[in-house]
């Protein structure tokens, strides 16, 4: 993967959470090309690892790093393993996330004969369950919080560092049918403006990137059918997206770079980047 521009992360540690996706995955190369030295942290130690091998393979540095972001135990152990073995952490993506079916409605609008359903699965807006709310919510908030707490730490020792939180499109217009997934996404950005502010006087500088529509693992079953053509969800996406196609991972490299780059990006701190081909500014008229 050629990166749209290098900047120079020479002698930088990298953390990416969720690195074993398709989009973390993206960036992990991205801050390893241009000279980071990356741990990738997934829940899934092979996927970590298999995205450090193809990283190794292109020549440069990195680690798979077995970690679950919402146990501040297993957070401990993969920091000290990644201090072992590349040195203090400089730079966090936090980009382990996700949605889950006990947090999503069944249609987009509520009608009356909804209220009576006895459709087997069928979830109105007064079925949603509370556990999968809370799973949504831990998983991306407080999956966004502890890592935080855990690898900045030896950045505020040090008086330097960068944080890039991955918010969505969906924290600047929620989606219909995932409230909870839209709403924790909302609270990571605000988050991230939040500990701008409270990390300026420890040199961390704090941003977050907020994806539109990229097919991944998660989400291409509801966007596209078995033969690939869109859904009929996926056929709105479009309508909606003034560029007029899916997000591909790299295109989300560019921003992610400009904001470990102190150099380029010294002086922002607390902005939410939308890179969603217009979505989040086309009122769909």
């Amino acid at each position: 993967m050629a990166v749209p521009f290098k900047v120079d992360l020479a002698g930088k540690t990298a953390v990416v959470t969720g690195g074993g996706g398709i989009l973390c995955g993206s960036m992990a190369m991205a801050l390893a090309e241009c000279g980071a030295k990356v741990a990738i942290l997934d829940l899934r130690k092979e996927a970590a690892d298999k995205v450090a091998d193809q990283i190794k393979a292109a020549g440069f540095t990195a680690i798979g790093v077995a970690c679950n972001v919402l146990d501040r135990a297993s957070l401990q152990a993969a920091c000290e393993t990644v201090r072992a073995a590349f040195g203090p952490c400089d730079i966090l993506i936090n980009g382990a996330g996700g949605n889950h079916p006990l947090g999503t409605t069944s249609k987009e609008r509520l009608a009356q004969a909804d209220l009576d359903s006895t459709q087997e699965g069928f979830k109105s807006f007064y079925d949603l369950d509370p556990k999968g709310i809370e799973f949504v919510f831990g998983l991306n908030f407080l999956g966004t919080l502890l890592p935080t707490q855990v690898f900045t730490r030896d950045m505020a020792r040090a008086g330097k560092g960068v944080v890039v939180n991955i918010s969505s499109m969906n924290a600047f217009k929620p989606l219909t049918k995932i409230p909870a997934y839209s709403a924790a996404k909302a609270a990571v950005s605000n988050f991230t403006q939040w500990l701008a502010v409270h990390m300026s006087e420890v040199g961390i500088r704090v941003n977050a990137i907020a994806p539109g529509f990229f097919l991944t693992d998660q989400n291409r079953g509801l966007l596209t059918t078995a033969d690939g053509a869109m859904t009929p969800r996926g056929k709105t996406i479009m309508a909606h997206t003034p560029m007029g196609r899916y997000g591909a991972p790299e295109d989300l490299n560019g921003a992610l770079l400009w904001l470990c780059s102190d150099a380029g990006a010294g002086f922002v701190t607390g902005t939410v980047v939308a890179i969603d081909g217009g979505f989040s500014a086309f009122s769909g008229v």
